[in-house]
């Protein structure tokens, strides 16, 4: 039977809870206080950000080696793009659907499906792109 996850898919999903949590608990708290939309999400986006980046690199994708400073400039364009380009038109189109919901619901509910099509655009292009193992040099041909 063929494996549902691999290890490296696992421990992204762990730290991915963790980064949830950041982002969800000071969205929500901060919507609720009354901080603009967009201004709460784009805090609460850059504290999960900061968690993922050194949990993904260390652990995930353990990527701790040379190219940090590659690897902090794609993850920043990628997870930018994510959280503030697909999260809040995400959240902006699935605000209706959760509509008349107790209000806990109504705000966190377009959060979690903006989270959700984010999940799947960073691991594909963390592991495609930012965290890829580094190439092997080529090898010498023998001469006799």
């Amino acid at each position: 039977m063929k494996k549902l996850l691999n290890a490296q898919q696992l421990r992204f999903g762990l730290v991915g809870i963790g980064n949830t949590l950041v982002d969800l608990v000071g969205y929500t708290v901060l919507f609720a206080l009354g901080t603009p939309l967009v201004i709460a999400n784009l805090i609460s986006t850059t504290m999960g950000m900061a968690l993922s980046f050194t949990l993904n690199r260390s652990f995930t994708f353990r990527a701790a080696g040379g190219g940090a400073v590659r690897q902090v400039v794609l993850f920043v364009l990628v997870t930018g793009v994510g959280l503030w380009v697909i999260q809040p038109l995400v959240i902006m189109a699935t605000r209706g659907v959760f509509s008349g919901l107790p209000e806990t619901l109504a705000i966190a509910g377009p959060k979690l499906a903006g989270i959700c099509v984010a999940l799947v655009w960073n691991y594909v292009l963390y592991s495609r792109l930012v965290f890829r193992p580094a190439a092997e040099p080529a090898k010498e041909p023998v001469h006799d």
